[in-house]
């Protein structure tokens, strides 16, 4: 009894080690459901308050971002949202949930990121582009806030996806580009995105006189206006077809 007394003593009663802590969650990323037919031949309308700017969506090169996009569009939620970062003659940042709410000035830029992985493409930062938003340092942290670029910016390629590219409006883009700002370059005053919609990419307009026979060209004539007077222009399309149509298209 003694014995098994003292063998008692000696054994050391230990805690239950403690489980190995869980590893953080990995971020449940967007990943596109929509049919590929269904992200093809589209754009996105975006009617402002300094007028409408036309984007031709380009899911060939991002597919995840555009249908991202076309989704968050046909929810409505741009609708009300503001162009809330520009650089005059650089770039105007849009598309911030949170620019809905003039109350949360402070928090414009944070709103809406963390959804999309990178998609590399062989897509320019050039004029015209239109680029997905990141939190710094993090490449898959794309979400709704887009970049629109009124210059090119060589020196970001291969950071940004581009997802989109200016069809029509890019002067639009470039007048907000100018909008006084303040030193962090949040504008002065609100610069509205009232609704961006969603609809087919119309069939291209054929060139003009490009099926004009030389009967045809020949009775067309180009006035000239100058200080000095008009100068009316005869065409000979017998002799130079091509040259006059160009000409004509030109005029």
């Amino acid at each position: 009894m003694i014995a098994l007394l003292v063998l008692l003593s000696l054994v050391q009663v230990r805690p239950a080690p403690k489980p190995a802590p869980k590893p953080a969650p990995t971020p449940a990323f967007f990943v596109s459901t929509l049919p590929a037919e269904e992200l093809r031949n589209k754009q996105a309308v975006l009617e402002t308050s300094e007028g409408e700017i036309v984007l031709d969506l380009l899911p060939e090169a991002a597919p995840n971002h555009v249908a991202y996009f076309i989704t968050q569009a046909r929810a409505g939620a741009f609708d009300g949202t503001s162009f809330h970062r520009v650089i005059r003659m650089g770039m105007v940042q849009g598309g911030d949930p949170l620019s809905k709410d003039p109350s949360q000035e402070a928090k414009y830029g944070t709103g809406g990121l963390g959804v999309l992985r990178f998609e590399a493409s062989s897509e320019k930062l050039t004029r015209g582009a239109v680029a997905a938003v990141l939190i710094p340092g993090r490449r898959d942290s794309a979400g709704s806030q887009f970049f629109i670029l009124i210059a090119d910016q060589p020196a970001l390629e291969g950071q940004y996806t581009v997802f989109a590219r200016v069809a029509d409006g890019l002067p639009v883009a470039q007048k907000i580009s100018m909008t006084p700002a303040s030193a962090t370059n949040v504008p002065t005053a609100r610069i509205d995105v009232r609704k961006v919609s969603i609809r087919e990419k119309p069939a291209p307009e054929p060139e003009p006189f490009i099926d004009a026979s030389v009967d045809e060209l020949t009775k067309q004539r180009a006035v000239i206006e100058t200080s000095m007077g008009n100068i009316t222009v005869e065409f000979f399309p017998d002799r130079a077809p091509t040259h006059v149509r160009s000409f004509l298209r030109m005029a």
